[in-house]
This record gives structure tokens, sequence and C-alpha cells, in this order.
């Protein structure tokens, strides 16, 4: 037998079933469920309020939860859910809704230019096992995760210094998702009325995972340069297995597209350089950091 509670907040009752592992309390405490939950609650009340909603002649309702298995980070820490939402309408059409609850993260261009040439670039990446594809060496940009308060500058902002080495004051980083997505919207694309976060989803069919993509962008000397990269080719961080490189810029789309946080960021990065924008804020950067030297 598994234990069950209502979930408060929607149009009909939502009962939760949950699993062995895992208790309302820890649950509603889980960060990723939490909002998942929200946007969700807020999604589907556009059915209602919007009259060219898809769904406005016959509105989805949530209708039940099976949590179908939890794992932790240590002892006491939520890490990831499994779950099965039953969402249906009045002709019982059903949503699909098998989801594993991951939460945020953050990954980091970090961009290296040298002084002599600001058209050569070069970009810090790790090399790590990712069991999930079966791979021991999978390049791809730094990543840390969110803390529960969804800000980066907890754990993500930790864990990227624990895996390069490099301090990020949040006055020198660019929300590419962010600059991106604060664009007008398309004409008649009523999606954008949703409540989404300003970040990519790699796996929007089966997880609520969401990436905010940020940009370092600094100018170094030449020798620097090369120093770093013979510091960091092939150190591995202290307690992980991670390999850090400095790879030429013009390898990303060439080698590296196989994991979705390089390819968005390297589209995200040529799209907005293109228009302008990321110059505009280094600009407004640079600024800022002579107002605090004067």
């Amino acid at each position: 037998m598994t234990d069950q509670f209502t979930l408060d907040g929607f149009r009909a009752p939502v009962t939760v079933d949950l699993a062995k592992k895992i208790t309302k309390e820890k649950l509603l405490k889980f960060s990723a469920f939490c909002n998942w939950k929200d946007t969700l609650q807020k999604n589907l009340e556009l059915q209602y309020t919007d009259r060219n909603h898809p769904y406005f002649e016959d509105p989805y309702l949530l209708r039940s939860i099976e949590i179908q298995s939890a794992d932790y980070f240590g002892p006491s820490k939520v890490g990831f859910v499994k779950l099965k939402a039953y969402i249906r309408n009045q002709n019982w059409g059903q949503l699909p809704g098998i989801i594993l609850l991951r939460g945020g993260s953050v990954a980091m261009l970090m961009v290296l230019r040298p002084v002599d040439s600001r058209d050569e670039r070069w970009v810090v990446m790790t090399e790590q096992a990712r069991v999930a594809t079966g791979s021991l060496m999978f390049v791809e940009l730094p990543t840390g995760l969110l803390d529960d308060a969804g800000d980066f500058w907890g754990a993500a902002a930790k864990e990227i210094e624990e895996e390069t080495g490099f301090k990020l004051p949040k006055h020198e980083l660019i929300d590419l998702t962010e600059l991106a997505l604060s664009q007008s919207k398309p004409e008649g694309d009523h999606s954008t009325d949703e409540a989404l976060l300003d970040a990519v989803y790699p796996s929007p069919g089966g997880s609520d995972e969401f990436i905010s993509i940020l940009l370092w962008e600094k100018d170094l000397s030449r020798q620097e340069i090369m120093d770093l990269r013979g510091k960091l080719n092939g150190i591995r961080g202290q307690g992980k297995s991670i390999r850090l490189r400095v790879c030429d810029y013009e390898d990303l789309r060439r080698h590296y597209i196989r994991d979705t946080k390089t390819l968005a960021a390297w589209a995200l990065y040529e799209g907005l350089m293109r228009e302008g924008k990321i110059e505009t804020e280094l600009l407004k950067h640079r600024k800022l950091q002579d107002d605090r030297l004067a």
C-alpha cells in the first residue's frame, strides 16, 4: 500500500500516490516538484481565460499523480523523482505524463580572448563520465545545479568554481537565454503566454530539466591563455573525475554538438553576436567595472 494525500491549488481534487522512498513532507519541499506543480497549475488555468487557447472548448484537468520512485543525493536530499501525471479532459483524452523531475541547472560558456587578437577565442570545457550516455569521457560545458531557491549564486556557482577554478562575479556574466527570450514574441504565437522560465528545456517530452546558459567573456594576454591551456588540459578536479580542457571556439560546432548545452550556447552566442546584443552587454559590464574602480 502507498500513502496518499490531496494536492491543493487545482480546479478539482488531485490525489497523489506516494512511493515508499518519499514522504509528503519531502515531496513538497523538493523544489523541482514545486516548480513543476506551480507551472502546470498556471498553464492549465490559461485554458479557461484565453479564448484562443487550443483546449478552450474542452479543457484538461489534472486528475491524479503517481509518484513512482525517488532517488537521493546523500542520506536525505531528494535528487530525482519519477512520476506519472494523469491529465484528462471531458472526452477522456489523455496527455502524456511520465516525467523525470530533476530541476534546473546553469551552463557556463567561458570565452577567453587574447588581447592581441580578439577574433581568436578559446573555451573552457569539462570531460567526465556520463553513465547515462554510456560514455566515460563526455565533453561538455561546465555545469552546476541550482540550489533550492533557484539561485545560481548558491550551489551552481560553487560547482563551476570547483570544476574550473574560476571565480565568476555576477556583474561579469550575461544570461544568454534571458537575453534571447526577452525579444518580442512571434505574432499570433500564444504559446509564449505560458508560464515558462527563460531557459532551455533539453528534453521536454519526459523531463522538467531546464538550463540557463550564461556567458563569461574575458580578455587575457596570449601567454596567460597558453599557460592556462597547459595547466588545465589533463588536470582532473579534486574529488571528481573531471578533466578540464581549453578548446578552440571553432571546435564547439565541429566536435561537441552531442551536448545540448554546448549546441544551444553556440547557437545563442552566434545569433546574439550577429545582432550586436552581446557587444552591447559587454560594454555595459565594462562601464560598470570602470565605475567600481573610479
